[in-house]
C-alpha cells in the first residue's frame, strides 16, 4: 500500500474514533450507539457532539459550522461503510457454511475499502478545514485530549 494512503487511511480512522469517542461519551444512555438510529437520533447526537466540543474549546459560530461539517462527514462515512445490510449478518454468512466464504470475505473486505477511500476525501477537507480554523490555544487541547486517550475528557 502507498505510504501516503496508509496515512491517510489511519488518519481518517484515528479521526473517526476521536470523534466517535467524543459522541458516545456525551451520549451514554443510548446502547445501540449508532446502529440503526433515526435521523432525528442522529440530529439530537450531532447536536450533543457539537455542544460538547464547542464547550470545551470554546468554539466561535464559524467553528462550530465547520464542525457539523465534520460530523456529516463522519456520519456518512459511516453509513457508507455500514452498507445497507446488516454487518453482523454478513459476518455470520462468511461461516454458515462448512467451509469459510474466502471470495465472499474478500468482497466485503473489498467493499467497505472502496467505501473508506471514497468518503475520505471530503472527512480529510472537512477535519483540516475544522483544525486550521481552531486558534493555537484551541489546538493545544484538541492535543491534550489526544495523548490522554481512550479517557480523553472525560466524566
Amino acid at each position: 500500500m502507498k505510504r501516503w494512503l496508509k496515512r491517510t487511511l489511519i488518519g481518517v480512522f484515528g479521526a473517526s474514533v476521536l470523534f466517535g469517542g467524543l459522541a458516545a461519551c456525551s451520549h451514554r444512555y443510548h446502547h445501540g450507539y449508532g446502529h440503526n438510529m433515526s435521523e432525528e437520533d442522529a440530529a439530537k447526537m450531532r447536536a450533543r457532539l457539537i455542544d460538547k466540543v464547542s464547550s470545551r474549546l470554546d468554539l466561535d459560530e464559524a467553528q462550530k459550522a465547520k464542525l457539523g461539517l465534520v460530523a456529516d462527514q463522519l456520519r456518512a462515512g459511516r453509513q457508507a461503510l455500514r452498507g445497507d445490510t446488516d454487518p453482523r449478518a454478513e459476518i455470520q454468512s462468511l461461516v454458515a457454511g462448512n467451509t469459510f466464504d474466502r471470495a465472499k470475505a474478500k468482497l466485503l473486505v473489498d467493499t467497505r475499502t472502496s467505501a473508506v477511500q471514497s468518503k475520505s476525501p471530503e472527512l480529510i477537507a472537512a477535519l483540516g478545514d475544522f483544525y486550521d480554523s481552531l486558534k493555537p490555544e484551541q489546538q493545544q487541547k484538541v492535543r491534550e485530549f489526544m495523548q490522554r486517550g481512550r479517557h480523553g475528557w472525560g466524566r
